[in-house]
């Protein structure tokens, strides 16, 4: 390539990676806000956050990046096919002309009023009052209104909202994947009702969070956690945060009266961050350096919590680990049974807690509360009272509180409304399709499983998943890997075969 070329793309590199260092700066100050930071600082946060995330905005959207990048897009032709410097251009010219179409003011103001809602949320669901945070939430739901109207070209309010974080999806696309799904969850679900429900009640004793923390670290470390690039805190929601590709932290939340909240959150979370630590790093500071969408993320941390996790050939390893850990809790209780109790299926109220069968309900109903919110059928005052009707309708439960209704998820408060929930049911159909090509391609998966041993399965996600970043598209990476599109059939034979042993009836008729 000419070497004007090579000057420009060096300095594109450099560009970029200012804009991810502060971005990178407002991530730190985010997982404090989560973690450790006195609630007396979140006016001063809020006012921190808003300074970085504008300075962030005003670099990104300089009208000289925008020539620069128009500049580079004239010798992508030129390029070797499948380069990574195309990638890097492309990925940056589309995230480009995307923040160009948002106000500098607006982003900074959001950034501010985010911070303010995240901490009214922490105190409404700690005392049962979304009335505490209703005006938040309206004001919020103004933002993302105006959000969307930035955009053109797009059929519903909705949809770039979604293409944020699920780039290419749509509402005429997800609705009806959702929609099928949603009747064949609820056929199996009532085929499972009519067996003899399994017993859970040893999941249910006193589990010292000390031993919970250090078992899911163990099993962490032996999915491929790096912990000299990340480390483990708590919160009262858990999630995986990147820094750099050598700073990729988890968060987990524990309960000492149920030993399957704590572990299977660090295993959910250790899957985020396998993903983020197994990126080329030559995509450091630019905008290939992250996961390519929400849907093929949500895969990662669903394949090691469900596919791996909560697998009987994974149990049959760790399972006596486990009884070391808590003799007198788990040391009567036979791996049979601990593997029935931890795929219990029973509809909940708690879509964090939901089974591996019901979830996708909690999170259809989320995303057609969304759509119903930004669409002006639904007011948020009468958010609670929706939220409690589809629950008993979808469900059959009801929560007799809003902390464990409109308040249990801090999407809607500490972000936009609109495309916060479509991608962990995206990635819960792709975590099946991206594992049953795995085991395909590698037969011993299954057996090294059994023995205890992840790095078979690790390297074969971080050769065809992991590595790439964002240099495709998720649709891109879907066909790259499996040779086609998303499908379902995967994911419902998986779920009925797995069931159907677990609760005794015929999968296959």
């Amino acid at each position: 390539m000419p070497i004007d070329f090579t000057n420009k793309r060096n300095e594109l590199f450099h560009r970029v990676q200012e804009v991810n260092d502060l971005n990178g700066a407002a991530s730190v100050l985010i997982w404090d806000q989560s973690t450790y930071m006195p609630t007396g600082g979140s006016k001063a946060r809020g006012r921190q956050l808003a300074t970085l995330r504008r300075l962030a905005h005003e670099k990104f959207t300089d009208p000289s990046l925008g020539r620069l990048l128009n500049d580079l897009s004239s010798h992508t032709s030129e390029l070797a096919d499948d380069s990574d410097d195309a990638a890097l251009i492309a990925v940056t010219l589309r995230k480009y002309e995307d923040a160009i179409c948002i106000p500098p003011d607006f982003a900074a103001q959001f950034a501010e009023h985010s911070t303010a809602a995240y901490t009214a949320w922490v105190k409404a669901r700690a005392n049962n009052d979304f009335t505490h945070v209703q005006p938040f939430l309206d004001k919020t739901l103004d933002y993302s209104r105006r959000f969307s109207s930035y955009f053109t070209g797009h059929q519903h309010l909705a949809d770039p909202l979604i293409n944020q974080s699920d780039y290419g999806m749509t509402v005429a696309t997800i609705r009806p994947i959702f929609g099928e799904l949603r009747e064949r969850t609820i056929l199996l679900l009532n085929r499972i009702q009519e067996q003899k429900q399994v017993d859970s009640s040893c999941l249910y004793q006193h589990f010292p969070e000390g031993s919970q923390w250090e078992f899911g670290i163990e099993i962490a470390k032996k999915f491929g956690y790096d912990m000299n690039r990340g480390r483990q805190d708590k919160t009262p929601h858990p999630f995986a945060i990147k820094f750099s590709i050598d700073d990729v932290r988890i968060t987990s939340r524990f309960s000492e009266d149920r030993l399957d909240d704590g572990l299977f959150s660090t295993l959910h979370e250790t899957g985020h961050a396998l993903y983020e630590q197994g990126i080329s790093p030559s995509f450091e500071g630019t905008h290939l350096n992250h996961g390519t969408s929400a849907g093929v993320h949500e895969s990662q941390s669903r394949l090691w919590e469900n596919l791996v996790g909560r697998s009987r050939l994974f149990w049959q390893h760790y399972y006596p680990h486990l009884q070391e850990k808590f003799p007198s809790q788990l040391g009567t209780v036979s791996l049979d049974s601990f593997y029935k109790a931890i795929n219990r299926v029973e509809p909940s109220l708690i879509r964090t807690d939901a089974d591996e069968v019901t979830y996708n309900l909690h999170v259809i109903i989320r995303f057609d509360l969304e759509l119903d919110l930004l669409e002006g059928k639904l007011a948020v005052a009468d958010l609670p009272e929706a939220w409690h009707a589809r629950y008993q309708t979808d469900l059959g439960v009801s929560s007799p509180t809003d902390a464990d209704g409109v308040l249990q998820d801090v999407h809607w408060f500490g972000g936009l409304i609109g495309g916060s929930f479509q991608g962990y049911t995206l990635g819960n159909i792709l975590a099946s399709q991206f594992f049953a090509k795995a085991t395909e391609d590698e037969p011993t998966i299954g057996q090294e499983m059994g023995q205890g041993q992840m790095g078979t399965l690790h390297r074969w996600l971080r050769e065809n998943i992991y590595h790439h970043g964002s240099k495709y598209t998720a649709p891109e990476l879907i066909k790259r890997v499996t040779g086609g599109g998303l499908l379902l059939e995967p994911y419902f034979s998986y779920l009925n075969t797995k069931y159907g042993e677990i609760y005794g009836f015929d999968s296959t008729s």
